[in-house]
């Protein structure tokens, strides 16, 4: 068994950028082609399409908001129909949002941030699965945070809580889906540098204080996520299923 993903049809959210740009771009030099979802980065995504097909793959852009369910069965749909089938599905979308305090916390921030973070990976799961299940090596990757454990940030207890369900519903899918030869993931990351996430939300002296107590001596990249990646979508990780993953440096152990 190996990473060789040739062959494997996957599709990524919120790929446009960031992570979910180099997970994309990692599933393709194992061999996977590869639908780039996008919700607002058209350029971006174009531009991992065009980094893709350079290395010999197949590979599309769609767009779509996926906090509704109908785009969400359209963007899998397109996926689907234009790649000829689905094996692999990274729920990368999410976002912080904002910052708040629950004092100071507005109902549609709380419901912004679950809608962004955990409906989005509900309806594709949901719209994925009956492809899914048609695969020889179904796989879901969900993503997870490290706030999961530990709270998060000042003023992220929404995103923490947001993120939190997410590890529920990856086991929860875990159990479900095995019988159907699909598995099913989440990574936690930690710091993860030079991200559009951190630059908007976390000031440049707040990034220099975490690195500073990551026992590994430095931020983590979008490549160590999307290494992790391409081993939950390949035959090294059959039995793997149910998992969180760390992706941290050693700055929190489960």
């Amino acid at each position: 068994m190996q990473t060789d993903l040739a062959g494997r049809r996957a599709l990524v959210t919120g790929a446009g950028q960031g992570i979910g740009a180099a997970i994309a771009l990692g599933l393709a030099r194992a061999g996977a082609d590869v639908a780039v979802h996008y919700a607002n980065s058209a350029d971006g995504a174009r531009n991992v399409v065009d980094q893709i097909k350079a290395m010999g793959r197949d590979a599309i852009a769609i767009q779509g908001d996926l906090t509704d369910s109908g785009q969400v069965d359209r963007v899998v749909a397109d996926a689907v129909e234009q790649l000829g089938g689905l094996d692999i599905v990274v729920n990368n979308a999410g976002h912080l949002v904002g910052r708040s305090t629950i004092a100071d916390m507005s109902d549609e921030h709380w419901d912004k941030v679950f809608a962004v973070n955990v409906s989005t990976a509900f309806f594709i799961n949901r719209a994925a699965v009956p492809y899914l299940s048609k695969s020889d090596a179904g796989r879901i990757v969900m993503m997870a945070s490290l706030a999961a454990e530990n709270g998060g940030g000042a003023g992220s207890a929404a995103y923490a809580a947001a993120k939190a369900a997410i590890v529920g519903l990856c086991r929860g899918l875990a159990k479900e889906l095995a019988p159907q030869g699909i598995t099913v993931n989440a990574l936690a990351p930690g710091f993860i540098g030079d991200t559009p996430f951190h630059d908007a939300f976390t000031p440049a002296s707040a990034q220099a204080g975490i690195v500073s107590n990551i026992p590994m001596g430095r931020a983590g990249t979008v490549e160590d996520v999307a290494g992790v990646t391409v081993f939950l979508g390949s035959d090294l990780s059959s039995y793997v299923t149910g998992q969180v993953i760390d992706i941290n440096g050693g700055l929190n152990f489960r």
